[in-house]
């Protein structure tokens, strides 16, 4: 094979990469296929189960890239996020939180392009519909509380990112809003890397940071 040919050969093969690569990035995610739904809670005698309300809530992560050689911080939304939370007024450090998800595929940054990227490149998705959080321990719980009280407690429990999961611990402040509503937000931070999750070699993008802050701002009330 003469020289001309590779040379050839090669440019094809690197218009293919750069098609293939195109085509995965810029092809229409699949949509969400329903509303958040809260997995059922099995909730102790004597608790109020709780709701996570999509409409007063969001799901969200924060990132900073270099965006054209400027610095720029990266936020993606999205209200569809489910949950059920066991509360008992009178005995709040029996609290239990049942399974949280969020729907990758309604996160919305305030890039169609960046949208695209990160659920087919990034999340994939199309095959991995939800992120979800599975808690198995709650901390720092008070022994009492009352209606208008602010608590903050931690959260530990079992993440998983597309089809990588790894322990992970949420930093949560509630406020007893009522009887039977919980407001609050719960935050953590991750590593990209620990969950495989590479940024696509795009151009004018560069310097994405590792950590990526995780967090919900939530309200929970009774059916």
């Amino acid at each position: 094979m003469s020289r001309r040919t590779q040379i050839i050969g090669g440019g094809v093969l690197v218009v293919l990469v750069i098609l293939a690569v195109g085509l995965i990035l810029f092809r229409e995610p699949q949509a969400a296929t329903e509303p958040a739904v809260a997995v059922p809670l099995d909730a102790p005698a004597g608790a109020t189960v709780l709701v996570i309300d999509p409409a007063q809530s969001e799901a969200r992560f924060t990132l900073d890239e270099e965006l054209r050689g400027q610095p720029k911080t990266v936020v993606g939304t999205t209200n569809q996020v489910s949950g059920q939370i066991a509360f008992d007024l009178n005995n709040p450090a029996g609290a239990q939180l049942g399974t949280i998800q969020v729907n990758a595929r309604t996160l919305a940054t305030d890039s169609e392009f960046r949208n695209r990227a990160i659920k087919n490149e990034i999340l994939q998705s199309d095959t991995y519909e939800f992120v979800t959080f599975t808690p198995t321990a709650l901390s720092g719980l008070p022994a009492s509380a009352a209606v208008g009280d602010t608590i903050t407690f931690q959260v530990t429990g079992d993440l998983t990112v597309r089809d990588v999961t790894r322990p992970a611990t949420f930093d949560v402040t509630v406020t007893l809003a009522a009887e039977n509503q919980l407001t609050g937000s719960a935050t953590t931070t991750i590593q990209r890397a620990d969950y495989n999750l590479v940024i696509p070699n795009v151009p004018g993008v560069a310097n994405v940071s590792e950590e990526v802050t995780l967090a919900i701002d939530f309200v929970a009330s009774a059916p």
